[in-house]
């Protein structure tokens, strides 16, 4: 019989996992992940003030501890703490620092989930890990990873970064389901956490008021707010607050609006807006993207799909390869705020194909001062 260790979250896609494991006859335990501690990070690593928040992570391990106790499963306790802030959260400030917009649920899932949490697993003899997300993998003949079967939950985008050594061990058993369907097999079951609701937020940390959290770590630099045309419409409360298209937050109003952030100038601290006569300004046709993972067969270029954040749609693209590192991503029917820092993830239909960070964008030759 086979042993597989799912990460028992609290909540009821990783609940729902345990059962489906279950039905399927392997040996199932679970083992749940600490991996933020406000105190430490704060007291220990010299962070400032405004951060007294109690985090969250000890009631959803009550909630995992009970769901455990419901399954009749052994439940681990694995402390990832210090590896958190190393491998994902020192990146997540790192990117800020550069005025970029990092996705650290990505890094969260290839150097925690997939790697830590994998080799904990495997000091307990497991076979397999599996987790809740709504994602499918196919191990023979060849490892492929799939788009989950809810196209609203789909998850795979955020496991872009895992190789296939990562993937062979792992399964995704509600990735055949639809978000309904779990919640009613967890209700079937009488599972406590079956109407809990989703978590949200940057991975493990949870859901804060993020401006103020990012104020602890890294001190804020105000500045203008300037047209393409050289015009001080406003001021910000710091470049690292913004994304590229931004609609909301911005405190600017007149018969121009919406406004939108354009691009930010760093080197002179200036948020770069606009309003609706200048949308044009956010789309572009072409991006350099690096930290490139590929999943399928090599190539030097290829045509495929794209997609450049979790809800946007797929669009055509063209992608050469550079080095084994970066690659150019050409889209000629353009896309509406791509941003560095943010994931370009690429596929062939259902398979994912592999996924790279993208770092430099251009519209008609003409780089984008992100």
């Amino acid at each position: 019989m086979k042993k597989v260790i799912v990460g028992l979250s609290g909540g009821v896609d990783s609940a729902v996992a345990v059962i489906k494991l279950k039905e399927a006859g392997y040996l199932v335990e679970g083992m749940f992940m600490r991996n933020w501690d406000s105190s430490l990070n704060n007291d220990v690593l010299g962070n400032p003030n405004n951060f007294d928040e109690i985090c969250p992570q000890e009631q959803d391990y009550n909630d995992a501890l009970i769901t455990a106790n419901q399954l009749g499963i052994k439940l681990h306790r694995v402390d990832f703490v210090k590896e958190y802030w190393e491998y994902v959260f020192t990146y997540f400030l790192d990117e800020y620092k550069k005025n970029r917009t990092p996705n650290p649920d990505i890094l969260c899932n290839s150097e925690i989930k997939f790697k830590f949490f994998l080799e904990a697993a495997v000091k307990l003899d497991a076979d397999y890990i599996a987790m809740g997300h709504y994602a499918r993998v196919v191990h023979y003949p060849d490892v492929v990873l799939k788009r989950g079967i809810d196209d609203s939950k789909d998850q795979s985008y955020f496991l872009c970064q895992l190789n296939r050594e990562q993937l062979s061990k792992s399964l995704f058993p509600i990735g055949e389901l639809t978000k309904k369907e779990v919640r009613e097999i967890a209700l079937k079951h009488n599972l406590k956490i079956a109407k809990k609701k989703d978590s949200t937020g940057v991975c493990f940390i949870g859901e804060r008021d993020f401006k103020l959290f990012l104020e602890n770590y890294l001190p804020a630099k105000p500045g203008l707010m300037k047209t393409l045309r050289n015009e001080v419409v406003g001021k910000h409360d710091g470049l690292m607050y913004y994304t590229i298209g931004q609609r909301k937050g911005l405190g600017l109003g007149g018969d121009f609006g919406p406004w939108f952030v354009l691009g930010k100038d760093v080197i002179n601290n200036v948020l770069i807006v606009g309003y609706k006569d200048d949308q044009n300004y956010l789309y572009s046709d072409m991006c350099f993207a690096i930290n490139f993972n590929w999943l399928s067969e090599d190539f030097t270029e290829i045509f495929c799909t794209a997609k450049f954040r979790y809800r946007s749609k797929d669009i055509k693209v063209k992608i050469t390869k550079i080095t084994n590192n970066k690659v150019k991503v050409e889209y000629p029917n353009k896309f509406r705020a791509v941003t560095p820092g943010q994931a370009v993830v690429f596929y062939d239909g259902e398979v994912l194909l592999g996924g790279a960070t993208i770092d430099e964008v251009y519209n008609e030759g003409i780089k984008r001062k992100y």
